[in-house]
């Protein structure tokens, strides 16, 4: 199970290989190796890299079950 980076929660879709949608705070992330990757989904479904300043860390928690 994937939890969201930004929220925590575990409302996540996954998009594509490594790319997953959190329906609860409505960003996009991708996970690749060790690096990862934020996105705003803007009304139009562009993506902008997600920037939240208030945020110094970024959790990811993956478990394989």
């Amino acid at each position: 199970m994937t939890t969201c980076p930004v929220c925590g929660k575990r409302g996540i879709g996954k998009v594509g290989a490594g790319q997953y949608y959190c329906w609860d705070c409505c960003v996009e992330f991708v996970v690749r190796d060790q690096d990862l990757k934020i996105f705003n989904v803007e009304a139009d479904g562009t993506l902008t890299l997600y920037n939240d300043t208030a945020q110094s860390t970024v959790n990811l928690e993956v478990q394989k079950g």
